[in-house]
């Protein structure tokens, strides 16, 4: 699942069918599949909007 999460994150361009195959043969459904991928996306999102704006993080 984090390789799959990391290509995902960092070459989003290359992702094939059989990049989620191993997950597939691991017992993740097809919906935990696209629950993880909804997930990386949204983070990866979610930083480059805040990138992209300057947003400075809280300390904590």
């Amino acid at each position: 699942m984090l390789a799959y999460a990391e290509k995902l994150t960092l070459s989003p361009g290359q992702m094939k069918e059989s990049d989620v195959q191993p997950l597939r043969k691991l017992g993740f459904s097809d919906l935990d599949i696209l629950n993880i991928a909804e997930i990386v996306g949204y983070y990866a999102y979610v930083n480059r909007i805040a990138d992209g704006l300057g947003v400075i993080l809280e300390d904590r």
